[in-house]
């Protein structure tokens, strides 16, 4: 499932590195791509919303919401 992360606290390409990289060493999740400047992350996992809340706060960031990310068809 496709989802977008809303964070709080990334300021910088490392930082959307750091959440990035942390993220895809989780087992069941597929991708991951942050974007600093808008302080969100896609994210393509199976994964419970809370085992990413932990990992994306594991990398020092908070998380605002995560909501299901919708295509351009629906």
């Amino acid at each position: 499932m496709k989802k977008v992360i809303e964070t709080e606290g990334m300021c910088c390409k490392r930082c959307a590195e750091r959440v990035e990289k942390k993220l895809r060493l989780l087992e069941g999740v597929a991708g991951a791509k942050a974007n600093y400047k808008k302080g969100i992350v896609f994210v393509e996992s199976n994964l419970p919303d809370e085992a990413l809340v932990s990992c994306v706060t594991e990398a020092g960031f908070g998380v605002k919401l995560i909501r299901p990310r919708k295509g351009i068809f629906g």
